[in-house]
C-alpha cells in the first residue's frame, strides 16, 4: 500500500491550451464493479491507468445514490494505492438535503475533494415524469450543497507562524473542487438550444469550478458549444469528454441513451469493417482523431470513458500521440 501526506486539491481541470503533446493532461472515467468478484480486474485496470500519470480518475455514481458503498471502495483504493486524485460523481435526483449531506459527508472524512455534480437519472424502471425530485432539483443546487458541508465540516485550518513556536494563524479551510457535466449536443430533455448553456451558468454561478462534456461524435460539436458558452459567459475550463466506440451494438446503444444524431461516417466504417478487432481499429483511430482536433481548437486536455477497459483507452492515447508507442502496463 502507498503511503501519501495529505494532498493539496489541485483543480480538476485548468483552462491552459496544452503547449505540446508531451504536456497535454488527460484523465479517465471508470465505473464500480457489479459484485465484489469484479474488484480485482478493477484494481489492476486502476493501477495500469494510474501509471500512465493521469490528471485524475473519475468514478461513476448509480442512480439514486445505488453504488455508493462501491463507488466509495474504488475511490478510497485509487486515494490509498496510487498518486492519481480520484473525483467522486455524485447525483442528487430524489435525494433529500438530509440524504445527500449524509453521502457528501461520507465522502469528505474519506479524503475524497473532488467531485463531478450531476442531477442524475432515474432509477432503473423509474420514468422521468415518476421521478420524486426530493429537495434537490438540479446539478447546480448539488454544486452549493457540497460547497456548504465542506465550509461546515472545515470552517479554517490553523497554520504555523514561522518563527514563534506554538504560535499559528487562522486561514481558510480547505476549499473543494467541482466539476459539472457539459452538453455539446444538448442534454436529451433540452427544451431549446440554449438551455444547456443557460444550465452551465447556472452551475458556474453556483460554484462550480470546472465542467466535462457528455460524448460528442465530430470536433466541431466540442469547439462550437465551448464558443457559444464563452459568448454567453461561460469562464470555467470546458474538458472534452472523448468515448471510444468499438462496435456498431455500442453506437446504437450510446445514441439511445443520449438521442444524438447517427455519425453516418463513424457508422459506416464501423459496419464496414469485418471482424470485432478492425471494428475495434476503427473506434480507436476515430477517438484518436477526434482527439488531437479538439486539442488543436484548444481544449484544455482529454477526458477518456474507459468502460473499466485499460486497452482501447491507452490505445486511444498512443495513437493521438499523447503517451509513447513503448509505454506498458
Amino acid at each position: 500500500m502507498m503511503s501519501h501526506e495529505p494532498r493539496a486539491t489541485a483543480p480538476i481541470v485548468d483552462d491552459v491550451s496544452p503547449r505540446s503533446a508531451r504536456t497535454v493532461p488527460f484523465s479517465f472515467e471508470i465505473y464500480p464493479p457489479r459484485t465484489a468478484e469484479g474488484l480485482p480486474a478493477l484494481h489492476e485496470t486502476i493501477r495500469v491507468l494510474a501509471a500512465t500519470g493521469p490528471r485524475f480518475i473519475s468514478v461513476t455514481f448509480g442512480a439514486g445514490g445505488s453504488t455508493t458503498d462501491r463507488s466509495l471502495a474504488v475511490l478510497t483504493h485509487i486515494l490509498r494505492e496510487t498518486p492519481v486524485p480520484p473525483v467522486a460523481h455524485l447525483t442528487c435526483v430524489g435525494s433529500s438535503y438530509a440524504e445527500a449531506t449524509t453521502v457528501i459527508r461520507e465522502f469528505l472524512d474519506a479524503g475524497i475533494t473532488r467531485f463531478l455534480a450531476l442531477r442524475g437519472d432515474p432509477p432503473a424502471g423509474v420514468a422521468e415524469d415518476e421521478v420524486a425530485l426530493g429537495d434537490l432539483e438540479s446539478a447546480a443546487q448539488l454544486v452549493q450543497l457540497i460547497d456548504r458541508v465542506q465550509a461546515e465540516r472545515s470552517p479554517y485550518r490553523e497554520q504555523e507562524i514561522p518563527g514563534v513556536p506554538g504560535a499559528a494563524q487562522v486561514a481558510a479551510g480547505e476549499r473543494v473542487e467541482i466539476a459539472v457535466a457539459a452538453f455539446p449536443n444538448g442534454h436529451p430533455r433540452s427544451r431549446h438550444r440554449f438551455e444547456d448553456i443557460d444550465a452551465l451558468l447556472a452551475k458556474q454561478a453556483a460554484g462550480a469550478t470546472s465542467a466535462i462534456t457528455q460524448l460528442f461524435f465530430r470536433s466541431a460539436d466540442y469547439l462550437d458549444f465551448v464558443s457559444r458558452a464563452r459568448a454567453a459567459g461561460v469562464v470555467i475550463p470546458i474538458l472534452p469528454g472523448i468515448m471510444p466506440i468499438t462496435s456498431p451494438a455500442r453506437l446504437r446503444r450510446v445514441l439511445e441513451l443520449t438521442g444524438d444524431p447517427r455519425p453516418d461516417d463513424l457508422a459506416v466504417a464501423l459496419e464496414a469493417a469485418t471482424d470485432a478487432a478492425a471494428q475495434r481499429a476503427v473506434g480507436i483511430a476515430h477517438a484518436a482523431d477526434l482527439a488531437r482536433a479538439v486539442l488543436d481548437g484548444g481544449a484544455p486536455g482529454i477526458h477518456l470513458y474507459a468502460f473499466n477497459n485499460h486497452d482501447t483507452v491507452l490505445a486511444v492515447l498512443r495513437a493521438a500521440g499523447l503517451i509513447p508507442e513503448e509505454t506498458t502496463p
